[in-house]
C-alpha cells in the first residue's frame, strides 16, 4: 500500500457520504420535518469542528460566521431536504448537481475569476453524469421541490464564493 492510498481512502469517503443524502432521506427519514433533518444532518459536525478549532469570532467576523452560516448550512441543508421530500432521490441529486456551475458563475461576478471553458464544460459534465447515474424514467417533477433544489444550489454557491472572498481566519480543515 503506498502513501497515497491512504489519502485516496479518505478522498472517497466525502463524496459517499455526502450521495447518502438522497437515499438516507427519501428512504428512512420520511417521518421527520426537512428543519430537523437539516439539524441532524449539521450539529454533530459542526460541535465537533467547535471543539477542534477553538477559536471564537472577533469583530466583523460575528456577522460574516453567521452570513456564511446560513448559506452553506441552514439555508442550503434546510432546502435540501424539502427539494428531497418532495422529489425522488435521483431527481433532487441532480438539481442539487448544478451548484458547480453557479460556482463559477457567481465568482466570475464577486471575485472577478475568469470564466473559463473548462470550468463551465466540467459542471456541465459533473450535472449530466449525476443525471445518467441516478435518473429514472419515471422521475417526477414537483415545482417547489426543484424550486427548493435549486434555492438550496443557489445559497451553497453563494456560501462557497464568500468563503473564498472572505478567507476565515481559522484553518479549513
Amino acid at each position: 500500500m503506498s502513501l497515497r492510498t491512504p489519502d485516496l481512502l479518505f478522498t472517497a469517503i466525502a463524496p459517499a457520504i455526502w450521495g447518502s443524502t438522497y437515499i438516507v432521506t427519501t428512504q428512512y427519514l420520511p417521518n421527520f420535518s426537512p428543519m430537523t433533518v437539516a439539524m441532524l444532518r449539521a450539529l454533530p459536525a459542526g460541535l465537533l469542528l467547535v471543539m477542534i478549532v477553538r477559536q471564537i469570532p472577533t469583530g466583523i467576523w460575528w456577522m460574516r460566521i453567521f452570513i456564511l452560516g446560513a448559506l452553506n448550512i441552514s439555508l442550503f441543508w434546510s432546502l435540501l431536504f424539502i427539494s428531497v421530500y418532495r422529489l425522488p432521490g435521483g431527481v433532487a441529486a441532480t438539481v442539487g448537481a448544478v451548484q458547480p456551475l453557479m460556482v463559477v458563475f457567481i465568482s466570475a461576478a464577486l471575485l472577478g475569476s475568469p470564466i473559463r471553458l473548462m470550468a463551465v464544460l466540467g459542471a456541465i459534465c459533473g450535472t449530466a453524469g449525476v443525471a445518467l447515474l441516478v435518473l429514472t424514467p419515471n422521475a417526477a417533477l414537483d415545482p417547489v421541490g426543484v424550486a427548493a433544489g435549486l434555492a438550496g444550489a443557489v445559497s451553497m454557491a453563494f456560501g462557497t464564493v464568500l468563503t473564498r472572498k472572505w478567507q476565515p481566519p481559522v484553518p479549513l480543515l
